[in-house]
């Protein structure tokens, strides 16, 4: 598959977005990345929120189709007087896998200084300390300072700046498996990009507002103001999914396999999506022979819970690519599955027009 122009093109974003550092309220090198491989005019909101429409055959129906571009992080919040820095997380972090793991931290200055989060030794610690998590906030980034002074005037690290997981890129033994930080959400961005971009040679019935969101790992903040800035008719959220199939859940609860297919989600804590419109999209993935999993969640959200709730309410639907070890250092992600995505989106994006929209909210039940 790596020859294939679609694949390749798919492995160049992914490479490049998952790559960049962009932790909550920091998505600056995600947002230049949108903007050059778009190539078309982009406007943000006052938050951040990168757009770009391209305009079909008629004004309406409006999609917004939309990822998150942060990804989660931490802040340095102080330096001790040796010279090392404490940090606080953005986003959901379990602490145990962040010990002894690099990071970059992002001066203002755009430099990028490698650090490692600072661990006791094995042969140090009690037998108490060995059988709990430590708290993130006894935990401190090394960047091999002197003191605090060194780490301000040498190293130019100041309290505020953002620090991202040290992570490359890597295509595995498998050539359509590929390991990476950021998966969560730069795969859906991926998608979105990858759309956008096919978008200019392909007729559609519709107007598309292609979104890349800020500091949705802290709140789903930047899909609150960008769906009014876009007003929608209709929304597709693509997200970087946590893969369940995994020792710990059972084969008939596995509703986000690698190989298994985009993931179409009818339900999560944040936002029941609309039926018709899920319905529209599993009926469309059937009649295409496009491989996918429908999956009702019990705990996670995405930018569709500010976003289906705008003005009156969107009509909105959420499609994941499944993503092993999201929210730690190295995420990994099959090329089946994104190019299942991609091939869903261009289906509904090609297929959606008034009547379609209409439908979707169209409540008699006489």
């Amino acid at each position: 598959m790596l020859n294939d122009p679609v694949t390749a093109a798919a492995i160049h974003l992914l490479k490049s977005l998952a790559e960049a550092p962009g932790a909550p309220g920091h998505e600056d090198a995600v947002r230049r990345i949108f903007r050059t491989e778009v190539g078309g005019d982009t406007t943000t909101d006052k938050t951040g929120s990168i757009i770009y429409t391209k305009k079909g055959t008629s004004e309406t129906p409006r999609i917004m189709l939309a990822a998150h571009m942060d990804e989660v992080g931490f802040v340095v919040q102080s330096v001790t007087r040796e010279g090392l820095i404490r940090f606080l997380p953005l986003g959901g972090w379990w602490p145990h896998t962040i010990l002894a793991k690099r990071v970059r931290i992002i001066t203002r200055n755009n430099t990028e200084i490698i650090g490692v989060v600072g661990a006791k030794p094995p042969h140090f610690l009690t037998d108490a300390e060995r059988e709990k998590v430590m708290k993130i906030e006894d935990m401190f980034i090394d960047v091999g300072a002197r003191d605090a002074v060194d780490v301000r005037d040498r190293f130019g690290i100041e309290v505020g700046d953002s620090i991202v997981p040290d992570s490359s890129f890597t295509v595995l033994h498998d050539p359509d498996v590929f390991l990476c930080k950021a998966f969560d959400n730069r795969v859906g961005m991926a998608v979105v990009i990858h759309a956008a971009a096919m978008l200019m040679s392909m007729t559609h019935h519709n107007t598309v507002c292609a979104v890349g969101t800020v500091q949705e790992e802290v709140g789903v903040r930047g899909a609150q103001t960008a769906a009014h800035a876009v007003n929608p008719d209709a929304a597709i959220i693509l997200e970087g999914t946590p893969a369940d199939d995994l020792p710990g859940t059972t084969e008939e609860e596995r509703q986000g396999k690698l190989r298994g297919g985009v993931q179409i989600r009818l339900m999560d804590p944040s936002a029941i999506m609309n039926r018709k419109f899920s319905r529209y999209a599993v009926e469309l993935a059937r009649e295409h022979g496009i491989a996918h999993q429908v999956a009702v969640r019990r705990s996670g959200s995405t930018d569709a819970r500010a976003v289906h709730l705008t003005r009156e309410g969107v009509p909105t639907i959420v499609l994941g690519v499944p993503s092993r070890y999201i929210h730690t250092h190295n995420g990994l992600v099959h090329m089946e599955d994104y190019l299942s995505a991609l091939d869903l989106v261009m289906k509904l994006l090609e297929r959606l027009d008034e009547d379609a929209v209409r439908s979707f909210v169209t409540y008699d039940d006489k």
